[in-house]
Parts: C-alpha cells; sequence; structure tokens
C-alpha cells in the first residue's frame, strides 16, 4: 500500500517549495545520491541540537541552530525529489529509510531544545512525544487508507522551519526575552521557566489538539468503512462453522 499512497501536501510554501526542489534536483551533480540527502538531513537536524545546547556559552550559537534548519530543509526535503526527477525511487526500502531518519533527526532537535537554557527538558519531550504520535499517524493512514498526510492547518515541517528560524533570529536581537526566567510550583515541585517555554507551551496545546482531531475524525473513517458485525453476520458465521 505504502508504494500507493496518496502524498497530501496542503501546506502554506508548498507551490514556491516544490518548483525550488524539483529546480535544486536538475542542478545536482550525480555524486549527489537520495540517500545522502536523507542523512545530510541528519547533520542538519544535529547541527540545530548543538547550536542550542552550545548557548550556555553564547546566544549567537543560535545561527548554528539556524544553519542547521535549511541543511535539514535541504536534505530532507530534496531526497524524494531527487530520485522522482531521476526515476530512481525506491517505495519500500525509501519509505523505510526515510522515516526512520525522521524519527532520529526529530529527537535530536527536541532533545537540543530541552537541553538549551531556553526550554525546559520536560517540555521539550512532551513536544517530541506528541509529534511523534502524529507521526505514526501518517505512517498508519500511509498502509490503511493509501494516504500520506503531511500537512495540518496549512503548515507542514518546512513552515515550521521557518517559524524556528524566526524564533531564533529574535531571540539572538531581543536581550530581555532571552534572559526571561521566571520560577513557579507545578504539582508541588520548583519548576523554572524559561524564553521558549511559553511558546513551548502553546505549540505542545496545538500539537495535541491536532492530535486529537486527527484521531477522532480518522477513527470515524475507520468505524464507518468496517462496521460491527451485526446479528445476520453472527448467523451466517455459526452456520459456516
Amino acid at each position: 500500500m505504502v508504494k500507493n499512497a496518496k502524498r497530501i501536501q496542503t501546506s502554506f510554501l508548498n507551490g514556491i517549495e516544490r518548483k525550488a526542489l524539483v529546480w535544486l534536483a536538475n542542478r545536482q551533480p550525480k555524486w549527489v545520491t537520495s540517500d545522502l540527502l536523507t542523512w545530510t538531513g541528519t547533520v542538519g537536524a544535529a547541527l540545530f541540537a548543538l547550536g542550542y545546547i552550545l548557548t550556555y556559552l553564547n546566544i549567537n550559537w543560535l545561527w548554528l541552530s539556524t544553519f542547521g534548519l535549511i541543511v535539514n530543509w535541504y536534505g530532507d526535503s530534496l531526497d524524494g525529489t531527487l530520485a522522482r526527477v531521476r526515476k530512481t525511487q525506491r517505495p519500500i526500502y525509501g519509505y523505510y529509510l526515510d522515516h526512520t531518519v525522521d524519527g532520529i533527526n526529530e529527537t535530536l532537535m527536541f532533545l537540543g531544545l530541552g537541553l538549551s537554557p531556553l526550554m525546559n527538558l520536560y517540555l521539550a519531550l512532551a513536544m517530541l512525544v506528541v509529534y511523534l504520535q502524529l507521526t505514526l499517524n501518517v505512517s498508519m493512514n500511509a498502509h490503511l487508507k493509501s494516504e500520506f498526510k503531511l500537512t495540518y492547518a496549512g503548515l507542514g515541517p518546512t513552515e515550521f522551519r521557518v517559524l524556528a528560524i524566526l524564533l531564533n533570529t529574535l531571540l539572538i536581537f531581543i536581550t530581555p526575552w532571552r534572559q526571561f526566567e521566571q520560577v513557579c510550583t507545578i504539582f508541588g515541585k520548583t519548576v523554572f521557566l524559561h524564553a521558549l517555554d511559553y511558546p513551548g507551551f502553546v505549540i505542545l496545546a496545538a500539537l495535541c489538539l491536532i492530535y486529537g482531531v486527527t484521531v477522532w475524525r480518522d477513527a470515524r473513517y475507520y468505524a464507518k468503512i468496517d462496521p460491527m458485525p451485526g446479528p445476520e453476520d453472527d448467523s451466517q458465521t455459526k452456520a459456516r462453522e
């Protein structure tokens, strides 16, 4: 089923991004392969995480994180386009490798956020869990209804990267925001909130809402195409036995 799964991409930047990726794919040297681009995306994710962790030393390391996001976009978005342009698609292998590496990339990036002085580690881990749940839901739908949905509410990975770049830039130049720290008590425990924690709470709430609505809609769809057996079905089953 994965080989025939329909890609649903309705993000705001999709039209521009698709043209840019085809343009880039047609200009890649022969030694650049889809696998190389896939792992290039992982290098970008590692640079993003490293930049955030190094903000303990200097906030300007966020420029490294921004560069990592660009590298991650380049590798993660271009690998599939290159295969399609060159007609070298390997649907089963590509699907496995791409989604395995996506899980690695997402883990690196959220851990980088949580290990920085800008976001609480527990909040970053909660965001990672919900994001991985959404990714799991996409994979299940690719198998069950041949639908590979890449965007939610007009937002996809590229839009999230753009928002992250904007946040990085604002943090570098707005000193009071990056130095923000608040102490509060949650469930009897003292918690220190930092610059990205409140935006993180908003993103976490949005991810939870998107996940909840998505699961509810998908469950209704599957219940409709796979209804509960009625009395007649039970009697036919017993007759066959």
